[in-house]
């Protein structure tokens, strides 16, 4: 037993959202790397002497990658840490080893650690690792009902450590990257077994731990997410945006900031933001100069780069009323909810019935009411619900729209009442 297991197995783990009995706790100790950092590896030489020993190691494998969102374009790696027992901590460069598909071979059978694992698994895909299982100890947190996820928190509760802040959001893409940071990247796997551990414990004192393992296997089989359709929409404050010909402004620049971006190598919002691109839309300036009196277009922005822009808005300007997007999105499952009322008073009392009764449910289950069953299935079972509502036809539904064994065994039930309610 490690040190850290020492501590988690000398604590009481406390419930979550509950305060400790004393109002004043000793101090949380801070985590100290046990081996020192580790060097950066970015050689294919060093590299392959961080596969050897990852192979070579034994029981699950701790991995976390850092990405530098909102510097870079795109969500790409650029720095990989993992942690094994037998083989110690390593902390690798993806910008100097860009293929870790051999790693990826090395570890792959074994369980992999992660926290949140859906926002790292994407870049790490794209580096060649990709998991055949793992243990989200951000995703088994919420099962088990903790209040706070995140790594820090997580850590300080239940093992007792304090992690070190205030490097999340700064910009990996820095090289050579300063010794804090690399200190703070290599803390973050330090625990993560340990904590993986404590937390299978406490799942299945609460007869959750079968559910964590289907959510786990669902993650490590689900495919890489499709391409987001016109994601233009998305602009932030898109809202204000109601004609047609001022969305395909905001469709014309978020095209054209992108594409510098891309060729840039850094964030969108770095080129132009998003404010801006809602006033250039909203306003229609006819020429350069009109844009340069908008925020967000006149400080220190040069005459190429408004003339960049002012062509965006004169290609939008200039199609034709066939050519202009339409406004919304084509909906793909049931209205937004607001709108139901109106249009289909039996679905919003269905909606509502069953509503209150998951929220009710996941009360007495203590985990998140999203974690037991995702909204949007709720309401696309309340909008079609089957022709003859039971147990066995409310599961086919919710079994065709992704919900685990386990939600549909929780869930079925109290959905089904709720269908039937409404036809009584």
């Amino acid at each position: 037993m490690t040190d850290a297991q020492k501590t988690a197995a000398d604590m009481t783990l406390r419930a979550p959202g509950d305060s400790p009995p004393d109002s004043r706790p000793a101090p949380v100790p801070l985590l100290e790397p046990r081996e020192g950092i580790p060097p950066v590896t970015a050689t294919d030489e060093a590299l392959a002497g961080i596969v050897a020993a990852f192979a070579a190691g034994t029981g699950p494998v701790a991995v976390d990658a850092e990405r530098a969102s909102g510097y870079r374009y795109g969500q790409r790696a650029y720095l990989v840490q993992l942690r094994r027992e037998g083989a110690g901590s390593a902390l690798i460069d993806p910008v100097g080893c860009p293929d870790l598909s051999a790693l990826g071979e090395a570890i792959g059978d074994a369980e992999w650690v992660l926290h949140a694992a859906t926002q790292d698994l994407p870049c790490l895909r794209d580096i060649g690792m990709v998991p055949t299982r793992l243990f989200d100890t951000e995703l088994a947190g919420r099962l088990a009902g903790f209040a706070r996820v995140g790594l820090g928190a997580m850590v300080e509760n239940v093992l007792g450590f304090a992690l070190e802040k205030g490097h999340s959001a700064v910009d990996w893409s820095t090289r050579p990257l300063p010794e804090p940071w690399l200190r703070y990247a290599a803390l973050d796997v330090e625990l993560l077994v340990d904590l993986r551990d404590a937390l299978e414990e406490e799942l299945e004192q609460q007869g959750k731990l079968e559910w964590a393992r289907q959510e786990f296997a669902a993650i490590a089989a689900a495919p890489p997410p499709p391409p987001r359709k016109d994601p233009w929409r998305r602009t932030s404050g898109m809202h204000k945006v109601r004609r047609r010909r001022q969305m395909a402004v905001v469709r014309e620049l978020w095209t054209a900031r992108d594409q510098v971006a891309q060729r840039r190598d850094v964030s969108p919002g770095k080129v132009l933001g998003d404010a801006a691109i809602v006033e250039a839309a909203l306003n229609l300036p006819p020429n350069s100069h009109a844009l340069a009196a908008l925020p967000g277009f006149g400080h220190r922005m040069g005459r190429r780069q408004l003339e960049q822009w002012q062509a965006a808005v004169d290609r939008a300007r200039a199609l034709a009323e066939n050519e202009l997007p339409q406004p919304g999105q084509p909906l793909n499952g049931p209205p937004p909810p607001r709108s139901w009322a109106d249009k289909d008073p039996a679905a919003a009392a269905r909606l509502s019935a069953a509503r209150a009764a998951v929220t009710a449910l996941a009360e007495d289950l203590n985990l998140p009411q999203e974690n037991l069953i995702t909204p949007d299935t709720v309401r696309r079972l309340c909008w079609e619900p089957p022709a003859e509502p039971s147990q066995e036809s409310v599961a086919e539904v919710l079994q065709g729209h992704g919900a685990r064994p386990w939600q549909i065994e929780q869930v079925a039930p109290i959905l089904t009442e709720a269908l039937l309610t409404d036809a009584g």
